[in-house]
């Protein structure tokens, strides 16, 4: 537990990612205020608050002014939820304005004071005595109130009340009588703001950032989050610093990819906990390898998660058939899990969520991207893209994970671009190009880089066919292959040898 909170006892907001944010919950019988705009996931997210109250044995209320009972109702039960033993408290329902002899008084501004208003809800807590509060909204409130002098000292009142009882408060305001309101938020004990963006292409993004929090540490910045039927899924960012792992002690174990000649081009073989990139044009072979790493750990007992985002599941289980690799053996054992990952659909930090829970829960040991041109479809922006991929590859490199990614560059020949220089996180870099020789179009691999240790600085030929890579002899007669326009110096008899056989 945080130091500065010691001793204060600590509740669960029933959304276990937000309880991740704020290392073990929300610090209990505090007054907490909860902001978005409409859509953004506020009622759902206080559902999930009272439905943890509940299932500890809390008594709950929920305090309504904007929603009918039978509204919230429908929200539960788009979740799968049931609202039994949580007292909805409506204040505004349509039955209200029709039998004045209704029990609660009907509230409107040009009719009602807000005081009344408050004595009702006062009424009410003391009645039942909950554990937790919930109200929704406040913007309801402040059309009450009329003046903002007035609006604020009612709900300094509504602190001051609560303050004397073990009661948690969510006040939800939706924002849609002004801008934020800075006063509200300096009376809460702690602010959490929902957002939604919407984008160009694809689903809309929704975002969580707790923006204060009194005497708790907690993950600051925007966290990804999702509402989908259960509630909403809080993805936190992740921060290497902040999980709790010690690196495994020794030397780093190696990674054979089964084929010798391209582990010898490799100084060996790489090595768990790094990241390697595979960058090249597209077709030039870069998936492909990977998935010959893919299949050669698997047989050598390791779990590995494939991500692809390029190409469908289908598409890369019959690339792999074609090629002579058993992809879908290793599916049926559990070895190798292949997920298609659509860019439009899903958020960053979720993604980064369901790498980090095959690698905690899953005990996958490779993980493979392809591609990062996908991934990049996923960010709002570039800058953001090296961030994000700086912190999931610490993680998993502090997880002993060995990290494969591929990248396509613009273009098939000649000066090749990538749409984003990521070559700097990587650990190493394979480069695969095609060139021209003599009316026909060759493959050729390199090793650009490798920080874990030597590697051979030849281009080799690279070739595919019905069984598989083969990494033929170097290229030692050309000048100017990875260029894709090559100059040959030596004579055509002895132009390119045939591969050799892998070993």
């Amino acid at each position: 537990m945080n130091p500065q909170s010691e001793g204060e006892e600590r509740i669960g907001t029933g959304v276990a990612g937000l309880d991740d944010i704020l290392g073990t919950g929300l610090p209990a019988n505090r007054l907490y205020l909860v902001e978005g705009d409409p859509g953004t996931g506020k009622t759902t997210l206080a559902l999930q608050f009272l439905l943890e109250g509940r299932a500890q044995g809390e008594t709950c209320l929920y305090v309504t002014l904007s929603e009918t009972k039978g509204e919230l109702e429908a929200v539960a039960k788009s979740h799968g939820w049931s609202l039994n033993g949580i007292t909805l408290f409506e204040l505004a329902s349509l039955e209200e304005r029709l039998n004045a002899q209704e029990q609660y008084t009907v509230f409107h501004p040009a009719d009602v004071e807000l005081g009344e208003t408050f004595k009702r809800i006062c009424e009410q807590v003391d009645r039942i005595v909950p554990s937790r509060v919930v109200f929704d909204s406040l913007s309801e409130m402040r059309l009450l109130a009329r003046d903002p002098l007035r609006y604020r000292r009612q709900i300094l009142s509504l602190k001051q009340f609560f303050s004397g009882r073990q009661c948690t408060v969510l006040l939800l305001d939706d924002r849609t009588s002004q801008d934020t309101d800075l006063q509200l938020q300096s009376i809460a004990h702690g602010v959490i703001l929902l957002e939604r963006v919407a984008v160009e292409y694809g689903g809309a993004r929704r975002r969580l950032n707790v923006a204060k929090m009194r005497g708790l540490h907690f993950q600051e910045g925007l966290h990804d989050f999702t509402i989908k039927p259960g509630g909403l899924i809080v993805y936190p960012r992740l921060v290497t610093g902040h999980l709790n792992w010690d690196p495994p002690e020794g030397p780093r174990r190696v990674a054979s990819s089964g084929i010798a000649a391209l582990d010898t081009l490799l100084g060996g073989g790489l090595h768990f906990g790094t990241s390697t990139l595979a960058v090249g044009p597209a077709g030039g072979g870069k998936s492909t390898l990977l998935t010959q790493y893919a299949v050669a750990l698997a047989n050598a007992g390791e779990r590995v998660a494939c991500y692809v985002f390029e190409e469908t599941r289908q598409n890369f289980l019959e690339r792999a058939d074609g090629l002579g690799m058993s992809v879908r053996a290793h599916l049926e054992q559990g070895t190798i899990a292949v997920q298609q990952v659509d860019p439009a659909e899903i958020s960053p930090g979720e993604f980064a969520q369901n790498v980090r829970r095959a690698v905690d829960e899953g005990k996958v040991s490779v993980v493979v991207i392809d591609s990062l041109n996908g991934y990049l479809n996923a960010m709002p922006s570039e800058n953001f893209l090296l961030i994000q991929m700086h912190e999931l590859l610490t993680y998993l490199s502090t997880h002993g994970v060995l990290t494969l990614m591929t990248l396509a560059q613009h273009g098939l020949l000649g000066n090749m671009q990538s749409p984003v220089d990521i070559t700097y996180l990587a650990d190493a870099v394979i480069v695969l190009r095609y060139f021209e020789a003599f009316g026909e179009v060759k493959q050729a691999i390199a090793v650009i880089k490798k920080r874990t240790g030597g590697h051979e600085r030849i281009i080799r030929q690279f070739q595919l066919s019905a069984d598989g890579i083969h990494i033929g002899q170097p290229l030692t007669r050309f000048e100017g292959v990875l260029t894709g326009v090559p100059v040959y110096k030596g004579e055509q008899g002895s132009l390119i040898p045939e591969p050799e056989t892998n070993a």
